[in-house]
């Protein structure tokens, strides 16, 4: 078994979904936060091997490199994809996947229109551990949810269409945080799979790094500091080898695609660093387009 594989949010990475949950449950107490998830320290409080983490900002530092500066970073992504998706609510898509959703509880937690149904597709470990903790403080999600255990290296379409999914309407797709744990052939066979469920009008966010990191990245304080004090490391966690042109593949699909650095979006807040950790960050949207008629 592989650090990837590893069962449950305890360990590989499972344990990255409790980490951006600690950073979420900070940012919701922090003035001015960028995105509220009252969940996310429900499911930290869940998991004894996060005993030791901080659940007050005012005692972290913005130097901090996890709590600090990475946990940021995912308070910023956070708010940014939920702008995503209701923005395409907005224009009237009512089906939301969340591929790899971990302990995400957008469900539960985002001002949906009526008639909206979300999707969560994880590994059964996962999704069973979170609905332990939502059934414990009895949270009610604001759409309808229905959640799809998978491995998304594995053919995942069947059980989403049986889940109720409609190929024939529009789709907001989100794989937050999953495709730099995928090998490069399983990223571009997600995307080409949700493709075939994609009516026009569409949407699609997800997140990439770019490429490999050079040696003094990958030495950088973000990692380092991931690995040794909360037992993730990243780097092994994340697939290895070259990573795909997935942009280039969707706009061969018909995908209208954007690609932009988390820079662009923080107004000064998040800044490049020397040997930056999260400089090959991309975040990537797109609509499909119609096809000829």
């Amino acid at each position: 078994m592989t650090a990837t594989d590893a069962p449950g949010v305890e360990a590989g990475v499972g344990r990255t979904a409790l980490l951006v949950a600690n950073a979420r449950a900070l940012e919701a107490r922090r003035a001015g936060a960028l995105a509220v998830d009252p969940f996310a320290e429900h499911f930290v409080r869940a998991s004894p091997g996060c005993a030791d983490w901080p659940d007050d900002p005012a005692l972290v530092s913005p130097d901090d490199p996890v709590w600090g500066r990475l946990a940021g970073y995912f308070a910023l992504r956070t708010r940014v994809l939920d702008n995503h998706l209701l923005d395409a609510a907005s224009a009237g898509v009512r089906q939301v996947v969340l591929l790899g959703a971990g302990l995400d509880s957008r469900a539960h937690r985002l001002p949906w229109p009526t008639g909206t149904t979300v999707w969560e597709l994880d590994r059964p470990e996962v999704l069973g551990f979170k609905q332990r903790v939502l059934d414990d403080i009895g949270a009610v999600p604001l759409a309808g949810r229905r959640t799809v255990p998978v491995d998304l290296r594995a053919d995942w379409t069947g059980a989403l269409t049986a889940a109720g999914l409609d190929p024939a309407r529009p789709v907001a797709w989100l794989a937050e945080g999953l495709f730099p744990y995928l090998p490069a052939e399983g990223e571009l066979a997600v995307v080409t799979a949700l493709d075939g469920l994609s009516a026009p009008g569409s949407t699609l966010a997800y997140e990439v790094k770019t490429g490999l990191e050079s040696p003094a990245v990958r030495a950088s304080p973000v990692y380092t500091a991931a690995r040794e004090r909360l037992g993730i490391d990243l780097l092994a966690l994340f697939a290895p080898g070259p990573r795909p042109d997935t942009a280039a593949a969707l706009t061969g699909l018909g995908w209208a695609i954007t690609v932009s650095t988390p820079f662009a979006y923080s107004s000064g807040a998040l800044r490049p660093e020397p040997h930056d950790a999260l400089a090959a960050n991309r975040w990537v949207t797109g609509v499909k387009r119609p096809g000829p008629s």
